[in-house]
């Protein structure tokens, strides 16, 4: 993709996507013409077909999202020494704050907030933005497609006025 971004055309793509029931479909017409932005169209158009191990039926990081974290496994993995997760009123892990975390885990977090999972709030890595870096640090095996397509979809229902991923759609009606 060459960057490219045609406003007018992305907010047509979320205008329409947007489904009141929430269903979260992962399809949209777009001046005439049906988009697709499910999984396998995703990793299709993005060349990032998932590679499953053998014997395996999900990737490694859909696996490790759907498994109970001790968050201090991840605090570990994720901040500087003696550091970790700012815990919430109920005494439950809220967020890494980023001036706490490694030079690497700032690095693969700033990639994720513009590339994997676009966010307004960049300053600290809550729960879910940590499991996601964890797994970049890591190296765990992650399917694009589905990561981007559920981040579309969840845009799409949320209260926002943000364009997440405009480069991509603009691409994705273009094609």
């Amino acid at each position: 993709m060459d960057g490219h971004v045609d406003v007018a055309l992305v907010k047509e793509f979320c205008a329409n996507l947007y489904d009141p029931e929430d269903k979260s479909p992962r399809q949209v017409r777009v001046r005439g013409k049906l988009i697709k932005f499910d999984v396998a169209s995703l990793n299709a158009f993005l060349e990032t077909p998932p590679v499953l191990k053998p014997r395996k039926q999900y990737m490694a990081y859909t696996m490790f999202c759907s498994t109970r974290i001790d968050p201090q496994k991840l605090a570990t993995r994720l901040s500087m020494p003696g550091k970790g997760f700012v815990l919430n009123a109920e005494g439950a892990p809220w967020k890494l704050p980023r001036k706490d975390l490694t030079t690497l885990v700032q690095t693969w977090s700033i990639l994720s907030y513009s590339n994997l999972a676009p966010t307004s709030h960049t300053s600290d890595l809550n729960m879910d933005r940590a499991r996601l870096v964890y797994g970049l640090v890591m190296g765990m095996d992650i399917d694009v497609g589905s990561l981007i397509s559920g981040q579309i979809s969840q845009m799409a229902q949320s209260n926002s006025s943000r364009l997440s991923f405009p480069a991509l759609i603009t691409a994705l009606c273009e094609a």
